[in-house]
Protein backbone atom coordinates (compact mmCIF):
# COMPACT_ATOMS: atom_id res chain seq x y z
CA UNK A 1 0.00 0.00 0.00
CA UNK A 2 0.88 3.51 -0.72
CA UNK A 3 1.90 5.56 2.23
CA UNK A 4 4.03 8.88 1.09
CA UNK A 5 6.50 9.89 3.56
CA UNK A 6 6.33 13.85 3.42
CA UNK A 7 2.39 13.34 4.35
CA UNK A 8 0.63 13.62 7.78
CA UNK A 9 -2.67 11.52 8.38
CA UNK A 10 -5.82 11.71 10.45
CA UNK A 11 -7.31 8.48 12.04
CA UNK A 12 -10.11 9.53 9.24
CA UNK A 13 -8.05 8.14 6.45
CA UNK A 14 -7.15 11.56 4.59
CA UNK A 15 -3.74 13.07 3.71
CA UNK A 16 -2.29 16.54 4.58
CA UNK A 17 0.18 18.12 2.75
CA UNK A 18 1.96 21.23 3.76
CA UNK A 19 3.77 24.08 1.40
CA UNK A 20 3.78 27.09 3.76
CA UNK A 21 0.50 28.01 4.74
CA UNK A 22 -1.41 26.08 2.29
CA UNK A 23 -2.73 22.62 3.41
CA UNK A 24 -3.69 20.19 0.04
CA UNK A 25 -6.37 17.40 1.51
CA UNK A 26 -7.08 14.15 0.14
CA UNK A 27 -8.11 10.63 1.39
CA UNK A 28 -5.51 7.77 1.34
CA UNK A 29 -5.05 4.97 -0.96
CA UNK A 30 -6.22 2.89 1.80
CA UNK A 31 -8.99 4.71 2.01
CA UNK A 32 -10.12 5.09 -1.43
CA UNK A 33 -9.57 1.02 -1.49
CA UNK A 34 -12.54 0.60 1.26
CA UNK A 35 -14.81 3.12 -0.33
CA UNK A 36 -14.57 1.20 -3.85
CA UNK A 37 -15.03 3.15 -7.15
CA UNK A 38 -15.46 6.71 -6.29
CA UNK A 39 -18.74 8.37 -8.14
CA UNK A 40 -19.20 11.90 -7.27
CA UNK A 41 -17.48 13.99 -5.56
CA UNK A 42 -19.15 17.06 -3.96
CA UNK A 43 -16.86 19.89 -3.14
CA UNK A 44 -16.96 23.43 -1.61
CA UNK A 45 -16.98 26.83 -2.76
CA UNK A 46 -13.25 28.76 -2.92
CA UNK A 47 -13.74 31.07 -0.50
CA UNK A 48 -15.79 29.15 2.33
CA UNK A 49 -14.06 29.35 5.82
CA UNK A 50 -14.04 25.92 8.02
CA UNK A 51 -13.50 25.23 11.37
CA UNK A 52 -11.59 22.15 11.99
CA UNK A 53 -13.89 18.87 12.30
CA UNK A 54 -16.57 20.43 9.93
CA UNK A 55 -17.34 18.18 6.76
CA UNK A 56 -15.84 19.96 3.82
CA UNK A 57 -16.66 17.55 0.49
CA UNK A 58 -18.87 14.23 0.36
CA UNK A 59 -17.34 11.85 -1.51
CA UNK A 60 -19.79 9.21 -2.99
CA UNK A 61 -19.03 5.64 -4.43
CA UNK A 62 -20.39 2.55 -5.27
CA UNK A 63 -20.58 1.15 -1.84
CA UNK A 64 -20.88 3.93 0.64
CA UNK A 65 -20.83 7.68 0.74
CA UNK A 66 -18.26 9.67 2.95
CA UNK A 67 -17.76 12.82 4.81
CA UNK A 68 -14.58 14.67 4.34
CA UNK A 69 -13.72 15.95 7.69
CA UNK A 70 -11.05 18.91 7.25
CA UNK A 71 -8.38 18.63 9.83
CA UNK A 72 -7.16 22.25 9.74
CA UNK A 73 -9.11 25.40 10.15
CA UNK A 74 -9.09 28.06 7.48
CA UNK A 75 -10.28 29.24 4.13
CA UNK A 76 -10.71 26.99 0.97
CA UNK A 77 -7.82 28.24 -1.75
CA UNK A 78 -8.81 25.46 -4.39
CA UNK A 79 -10.85 22.94 -5.25
CA UNK A 80 -10.07 19.80 -7.86
CA UNK A 81 -12.35 20.51 -10.31
CA UNK A 82 -11.00 17.75 -12.39
CA UNK A 83 -12.81 15.33 -10.11
CA UNK A 84 -16.32 16.81 -11.18
CA UNK A 85 -15.83 14.96 -14.75
CA UNK A 86 -13.37 12.18 -13.41
CA UNK A 87 -14.01 11.61 -9.72
CA UNK A 88 -12.28 8.41 -10.43
CA UNK A 89 -8.75 10.09 -10.37
CA UNK A 90 -9.64 9.59 -6.10
CA UNK A 91 -8.68 5.74 -7.02
CA UNK A 92 -6.04 6.64 -9.54
CA UNK A 93 -4.29 8.77 -7.81
CA UNK A 94 -4.82 9.22 -4.43
CA UNK A 95 -1.80 11.54 -3.56
CA UNK A 96 -1.78 13.32 -6.78
CA UNK A 97 -4.18 13.77 -9.35
CA UNK A 98 -7.01 13.12 -6.64
CA UNK A 99 -6.65 15.42 -4.34
CA UNK A 100 -9.59 17.28 -3.05
CA UNK A 101 -9.23 20.76 -1.81
CA UNK A 102 -6.61 23.32 -0.75
CA UNK A 103 -6.76 25.27 2.67
CA UNK A 104 -5.03 28.34 3.62
CA UNK A 105 -4.22 27.36 7.30
CA UNK A 106 -5.64 29.82 10.18
CA UNK A 107 -4.10 27.68 13.20
CA UNK A 108 -0.73 25.93 12.34
CA UNK A 109 -0.93 24.24 15.97
CA UNK A 110 -4.03 22.46 14.87
CA UNK A 111 -1.43 20.35 13.05
CA UNK A 112 -0.22 18.83 16.21
CA UNK A 113 -0.90 15.39 16.84
CA UNK A 114 -1.53 13.79 13.80
CA UNK A 115 0.20 11.19 12.31
CA UNK A 116 3.30 10.11 10.62
CA UNK A 117 3.67 7.82 7.27
CA UNK A 118 4.66 5.00 9.81
CA UNK A 119 2.07 5.44 12.32
CA UNK A 120 -0.33 5.78 9.69
CA UNK A 121 0.68 2.30 8.27
CA UNK A 122 0.26 0.77 11.56
CA UNK A 123 -2.70 2.16 12.56
CA UNK A 124 -4.17 0.60 9.01
CA UNK A 125 -2.61 -2.80 9.75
Amino acid sequence: MNIPADLKYTTDHEWIKIEGDIATIGITDYAQGELGDVVFVELPKTGDVFTKGEVAATIEAVKTVADLFLPLSGIIEAVNTALDDTSELINQDAYGAGWILKIKISDPSELNGYMSAGDYAASIS
